[in-house]
């Protein structure tokens, strides 16, 4: 799909990879609606690209309704869902009922994990679907991350909720691929974001740093994916060879990464 003349929303819009997918996407002649929990954020990228801001908690599936029918009413259709929004909690080490990582991460660290991480995601699918599907075109693209594909060593509730987001998008791929509908799915290593930027801070993303992208160079991604309409995006290419491995030797996969949890956060491998 080109982009020219489309008409984009972009959730977690207002820093980060979705701040540079914003700009590059009004660069090749996207009009852009700049979503994000972020309002004053959002709505300053929006001037920049002379789109539209929308204050929106992902995680409420009401909001998502109501950021389709604005960018409806500003643009007249949404041709492309960016559905970026991501958040991390629950991350931590510990190994017993104090928590705070792990299994033992609080309930409500896993309930807010899902809302945003996967559910952001089904209730987009669920607002755009209806309308793509009698046009018999549009463009559902989300960013889960290469923790979906292999897994993240610090975070458990961010593992499995982006798993369970890289499998949604897989679904929609294959249920309506031949009904004229695009998915992407974008499975970034370490990118230069704020999350990662607070991940550092706490110790827990020291794995991450060793090739990190600016945002602006995973947009030139996600542009090029696009526009090829390709289903995997991988800003980071050792992502395919990390995962070639894991599906040839789980074994020996899952060894390399005690090893590599071990040295990363000065502990012993067991197993």
């Amino acid at each position: 799909m080109k982009l020219d003349g489309r008409v984009a929303v972009v959730t977690g819009g207002a820093s980060g990879i979705g701040a540079a997918c914003c700009r590059r996407f009004a660069r090749t002649g996207a009009r852009v609606v700049v979503a994000d929990l972020d309002a004053a954020g959002a709505e300053a990228v929006a001037r920049e690209v002379d789109g539209l801001a929308v204050p929106t908690d992902v995680g409420r599936e009401e909001e998502v309704r109501d950021l389709v029918r604005r960018a409806r009413e500003r643009f007249g259709r949404v041709d492309l869902f960016f559905s970026n929004a991501g958040i991390v909690r629950g991350a931590g080490l510990a190994e017993g009922s104090e928590g705070p990582g792990g299994p033992f991460a609080s309930d409500a660290d896993w309930a807010q994990s899902w809302s945003v991480n996967l559910m952001a995601h089904v209730y987009a699918a669920r607002a755009v679907l209806p309308e793509m599907l009698e046009r018999g075109e549009g463009y559902l693209l989300s960013t889960a991350s290469a923790a979906g594909l292999l897994l993240d060593l610090g975070t458990l509730p961010y593992t499995v909720t982006k798993h369970a987001a890289v499998a949604f998008a897989e679904w929609l791929a294959v249920a309506y691929g031949e009904r004229g509908i695009r998915v992407s799915c974008l499975c970034p290593l370490g990118v230069r974001t704020p999350m990662l930027e607070g991940s550092s801070e706490s110790g827990l993303g020291a794995h991450l740093m060793q090739n990190v992208k600016e945002p602006e160079e995973v947009a030139e991604a996600v542009l090029g994916a696009i526009e090829a309409e390709e289903f995997l995006i991988l800003p980071h290419p050792e992502t395919r060879e990390y995962l070639g491995r894991k599906a040839s030797d789980a074994e020996r996969w899952l060894a390399g990464m005690r090893r590599l949890r071990a040295r990363t956060y000065e502990r012993s491998p067991r197993g």
